[in-house]
């Protein structure tokens, strides 16, 4: 029987309807769209897709537990590399990775791995499985035993690595500077691309591994890396993640009504400002809002912003759709609510009345040569500047790491940009301290993210463990 040649589609709220409220868009596989999609799977021997994946999910077994109707191992088989399934399943950009390198996309459309990767965790986390783990799917490690391994950071990366840690058998405590757990999870990604409750369940189930969790503590400010190590610490990772906003440096950005999207977000997501009155944190948005960027963060925020009333919503980008940098389900799903994209335009400054935002100049641009990133290079076009008359203004194009934690920690080396420095095993300059994700990298996937933390745990393990260092 020939394999269907196209993706098990994926019910949606309709765009007239979830333009007015923040649930969450897709409404994911039922069983059976789930067991027909599990078909399509190819069963290869040489599975191109574990290695496109950052974390190295089993994803053929997976798909072989789902077919076979056992979930709950399914959820085991991938809990044993993935401990953010349901997170995965929604956010990770499947089809630059595990779907891109799938054998059944060579000639059809991929499988929908990360569907199923949702399917299978929402699965166990709506009924509440145990989650069993097979014993050969984890090794714990007797010496690790009463060894404390501090984390800094409760984000995708942090969360990751305590997780393996725990598995190992360490004593892990994560310290987070804020008052939630999640990080970017939180904080950057709106509810309707990822509900909130579902972060919880998952950071609980790393919770029931043993990891403790400390709320309101920066590293660097209530406490120093030297103190986290004189309390008994033998080893430590960093993944603070990058939220420190970039801006495009342009007058008019310190007038009202001028948002970075990391504040935009973060009050409309941590402090849930979508829950105006009923939580006071409000968000001033005009009728018309310009959105200057085009990966998922500036995506995010125009469609918050739609979400929050704003009558016309526009993105403003200097270079052309096919290199715009966000998810194709993105920018479709944005097109579908009404945004209005400006491609080829560059904000050169922005203009206000009494104090506040009334309009944004903007240059066309042309597509010239490439550049280093191998992108035509956007140009301007003589005599082509106009104005956008708007009230608000949300900067999306990119953010950098806090310096706080690598300013105020003797002898951690940083790159120029911000960056804390790293060797091939992910340990900074400073033994026995490793970091991964955002925080070295830039602002990046969730998922690569996590296969960092994943990789530095092992690498701790190994620091701990294997190289022997001795338990003092």
């Amino acid at each position: 029987m020939a394999k269907n040649p196209n993706k098990t589609p994926m019910r949606n709220q309709k765009p007239e309807e979830r333009i007015h409220n923040f649930n969450e868009v897709p409404y994911g596989y039922s069983e059976e769209e789930a067991l027909v999609e599990a078909e399509r799977c190819l069963q290869c021997k040489h599975q191109p897709c574990v290695k496109g994946c950052p974390v190295e999910v089993p994803i053929p077994e997976f798909i072989d537990a789902v077919l076979a109707g056992d979930v709950e191992k399914a959820d085991r088989i991938i809990k044993s590399k993935n401990n953010l399934p349901a997170v995965c399943g929604r956010v990770c950009p499947q089809e630059e990775q595990c779907e891109e390198v799938c054998v059944m996309g060579i000639k059809n459309e991929p499988v929908a791995i990360g569907r199923l990767e949702r399917y299978v965790a929402d699965y166990n986390l709506e009924r509440e499985c145990e989650p069993v783990e097979d014993k050969d799917m984890v090794t714990t490690y007797p010496e690790a035993k009463g060894r404390k391994v501090a984390v800094v950071g409760a984000g995708p990366a942090g969360l990751t690595a305590a997780a393996d840690l725990a598995k190992y058998g360490f004593d892990v405590t994560i310290f987070e500077a804020l008052h939630e757990t999640g990080g970017v999870l939180r904080y950057g990604i709106p509810e309707f691309r990822l509900p909130k409750n579902i972060v919880d369940k998952e950071v609980n189930a790393i919770r029931e591994l043993g990891v403790d969790i400390k709320l309101n503590t920066v590293v660097g400010k209530t406490i120093t890396v030297d103190e986290l190590f004189a309390d008994g610490f033998e080893a430590m990772f960093i993944g603070t993640g990058a939220g420190l906003p970039r801006f495009l440096n342009i007058p008019g950005e310190n007038l009202n009504g001028v948002y970075s999207a990391n504040e935009f977000l973060t009050r409309v997501n941590l402090m849930k400002a979508y829950k105006y009155p009923e939580y006071k944190t409000p968000v001033i948005i005009s009728d018309k809002v310009a959105v200057v960027g085009a990966g998922n963060v500036a995506m995010d925020a125009a469609r918050t912003a739609k979400r929050l009333g704003a009558e016309e919503v526009y993105i403003v980008y200097r270079r052309a759709e096919e290199q715009m940098p966000a998810r194709d389900e993105e920018i479709e799903h944005a097109k579908e609510e009404g945004i209005i994209f400006k491609l080829l335009n560059n904000p050169i400054a922005i203009h206000g009345k009494d104090g506040r935002v009334a309009s944004m100049e903007v240059q066309e641009m042309e597509l010239g040569e490439k550049d280093d990133s191998g992108r035509r290079r956007p140009v301007p076009i003589e005599g082509s500047k106009w104005e956008l008359e708007l009230g608000t203004v949300i900067i999306a194009i990119g953010q950098s790491p806090n310096p706080l934690l690598t300013r105020n920690t003797k002898n951690l080396k940083t790159e120029f940009w911000g960056g804390i420095t790293v060797d091939d095993n992910l340990q900074t300059s400073r033994e026995g301290v490793y970091a991964g994700g955002d925080v070295v990298t830039g602002a990046a996937t969730v998922i690569k993210a996590m296969g960092a933390g994943k990789d530095a745990a092992a690498n701790i393990k190994d620091y701990l463990i294997s190289e022997g260092k001795k338990n003092e």
